[in-house]
């Protein structure tokens, strides 16, 4: 019998999910130069890229140029893409245990951590996780719809996310048509009446958990002024301490919001309002069960015994009127049918990238896991990629020493007929590839970077145009 990851018995591998966690296990994978390997890589929607396409912010082009390392990943022989093809829906656990050795599970993290305050399912209070999917054009969330007519908004967290939804919502109508979001989102934010956006963080300026380009970039933006009270920008006593180790980073950021803090307003139509140490504690609404006002608890900080600063409220209250609300504290993994999950963690129970069995904590044999889905929704694209090399050393581990599994149809022709049979409506990488040239074929039309298909029928009905 031929040893697997030869010429005449590859390895075969499938991954679940085509965002930057996916390729980059491909990557490491398709590199091994002793080995043959082939690789099918599944996601649900028509298009690959996961959040790159529908995560990043539509504003920040040069960051979504990482696709273009992909396309380069996705044209090593051995790679094939499945896309509109779902697990549990077209395919099972078990269907690709019967054609595959081993199976990688990155599947990002697709919902938000929840807000347990009264109030929070209001009308016009949401997930940013929605709205961000909703402005980047994915077909799940294409027709949301978020009361724009309001003139005050609220963003409930301090990280990237949090920023991202604010900028959006702050950007002027031309700012916006020179970027790829979706036609329905810049149609919705051109007519919207919005004055005064807040992004209300419970701890202090040095605990801000976005980066230094992307505080920069909101003093930057075209008619909207940013606002800091001083007080909240100057450093409590535990800050200042700890700032006497801090990295670079940290230094700058609070050097730009205590530079904010100081700016005068120049008159702009629209205001951005950073707030720090305050929590959100009640959302209220009017007789149609809408946000009108939110809450507002003054924190202190404290220090742990592990030497972290935490926030602990003061018992001093503010209101803050506001129509509309969005909650950004995290993202969540979602469970996938027959594989182990982590409830508590909102993860994939593994260990080093390697599923465990639940209820014995031993490794399940063949599949494995890697990005948000495996270690949390933490670091940004490029921190994937360690993550990933780690999951695909392991499988190559575990390929020398023959935990692997035993496919009863371990070749590419049948899995491509099985699939074939299953949703006949597939994508495969070229016919991604003919859809991103149509997109920026649409864009460059009107002088934008591409106009998004944002409807699934919509894209089979433009691949089957082109065949």
């Amino acid at each position: 019998m031929s040893q697997i990851g030869s010429e005449s018995q590859p390895l075969r591998v499938a991954i679940v999910g085509a965002g930057p966690a996916g390729f980059y296990v491909a990557e490491h994978l398709l590199k091994q130069k002793d080995l043959v390997i082939e690789i099918d890589m599944f996601d649900r929607l028509p298009t690959p890229f996961g959040l790159v396409r529908n995560g990043v912010a539509p504003d920040h082009q040069k960051i979504k140029s990482v696709t273009k390392v992909f396309d380069r990943i996705a044209a090593r022989p051995g790679y094939r893409f499945f896309g509109n093809v779902e697990l549990g829906t077209d395919i099972s656990v078990d269907d690709l245990r019967s054609h595959f050795h081993q199976i990688v599970y990155s599947t990002g993290a697709q919902t938000d951590r929840y807000l347990n305050i009264p109030g929070i399912d209001l009308k016009s209070s949401h997930a940013a996780t929605q709205f961000v999917a909703w402005y980047n054009g994915h077909p799940d969330y294409r027709d949301f719809e978020f009361d724009l007519s309001q003139e005050t908004a609220a963003v409930i967290g301090i990280g990237n996310v949090a920023v991202d939804v604010a900028r959006i919502l702050c950007r002027s109508p031309e700012e916006l048509f020179e970027t790829d979001i979706a036609d329905h989102a810049l149609r919705a934010l051109s007519e919207s009446r919005i004055k005064d956006v807040y992004m209300v963080g419970r701890r202090g300026p040095a605990q801000g958990a976005f980066t230094p380009p992307e505080l920069k970039e909101l003093g930057e933006m075209q008619d909207a002024d940013v606002v800091v009270l001083p007080s909240e920008a100057e450093l409590d006593d535990l800050s200042l301490a700890v700032m006497a180790d801090a990295d670079r980073g940290t230094e700058r950021k609070v050097e730009l919001i205590q530079q904010f803090s100081r700016r005068e307003q120049t008159g702009k139509t629209r205001r951005l309002h950073l707030r720090f140490l305050v929590s959100p504690v009640e959302l209220t609404g009017d007789e149609d069960n809408c946000v009108n006002s939110m809450k507002l608890v003054r924190n202190e900080l404290y220090a742990t015994d592990a030497g972290t600063l935490r926030p602990k409220s003061v018992d001093e209250f503010e209101e803050l009127p506001v129509g509309l609300v969005f909650r950004s504290i995290g993202y969540r993994g979602v469970p996938l049918e027959g594989v182990p999950y982590n409830e508590n963690w909102g993860v994939i129970y593994n260990e080093a990238g390697r599923v465990m069995k639940l209820d014995t904590r031993k490794p399940l044999l063949g599949e494995y896991t890697a990005g948000w889905i495996k270690r949390g929704p933490s670091g940004v694209i490029g921190t994937n990629k360690p993550d990933a090399m780690e999951t695909a050393e392991n499988m190559i581990k575990d390929l020398a020493s023959g935990r692997v599994l035993s496919p009863v149809q371990p070749n590419a022709t049948s899995l491509e007929t099985f699939i074939n049979d299953r949703q006949p409506d597939y994508f495969s990488y070229a016919d991604w590839q003919r859809l991103d040239d149509l997109e920026k074929e649409l864009g460059a039309a009107i002088g934008r970077p591409r106009i998004k298909f944002t409807r699934v029928d919509e894209m089979i009905a433009a691949k089957n145009r082109q065949v």
